[in-house]
């Protein structure tokens, strides 16, 4: 089986990006774990799920560490298209992040789109604060991927887990195949997908 996909008996199913429109008013920039964390509250598989990753939510930003819910702003779950019914329990759900309240919407389905270029605000690895280091894990995990696409590490940025800060890195990854390109979106590069991280699209110059 081939990563990233889920199997069930001789069928392959790839993965879909599971969307909620979400409205409120402000968010804080940093708000991976918490978001997980509300998640969990209202669909507790997302705990043991090892194929889903979590799109952190985009806005305006505002200043001070702020982002604006926009009419456009969505939660994104990327998942096999075999795990929707464990998440459609979020659909009309009050989430609390950092004590800002948003609203989920109706979900609706969006297919992965191959493109030769693919960038990930924010990819975290163990001892991710060495950015050699860093870019040595990468490599090696698109090595094991059968990933050869050209690698680039960007900006360097933190977040908190727990409390903590904890290191990651803007990440571009170019000269992809098509089947390539599937595979890292669909697989994700470094840890703590269900908290943002990892979460690659389609690069916009």
């Amino acid at each position: 089986m081939r990563p990233g996909r889920g199997c069930m008996g001789d069928k392959m199913y790839p993965k879909i990006d599971l969307v909620f429109k979400v409205s409120g008013k402000e968010l804080p920039v940093d708000h991976g774990f918490t978001l997980y964390s509300a998640i969990s509250r209202v669909c507790p598989a997302i705990h043991d799920d090892q194929d889903v990753g979590l799109k952190l939510i985009r806005g305006r930003y505002l200043g001070d560490g702020r982002l604006d819910i926009s009419p456009n702003s969505e939660l994104v779950l990327r998942l096999p298209i075999t795990r929707i019914k464990d998440y459609l329990g979020l659909a009309g759900k009050s989430l609390v992040v950092q004590e800002n309240s948003i609203r989920v919407g109706v979900p609706h389905t969006r297919a992965l789109i191959p493109a030769v270029a693919l960038f990930s605000p924010l990819v975290t690895t163990k001892n991710g604060q060495d950015q050699t280091r860093f870019k040595a894990e990468i490599k090696k995990q698109m090595e094991i991927l059968g990933i050869n696409g050209q690698l680039s590490v960007g900006r360097r940025r933190t977040f908190q887990v727990h409390g903590k800060q904890v290191v990651g890195y803007e990440v571009l990854v170019a000269e992809l195949t098509a089947s390539e390109s599937i595979l890292v979106q669909e697989h994700g590069l470094g840890g703590r997908r269900k908290m943002g991280c990892g979460f690659f699209e389609v690069w916009k110059r």
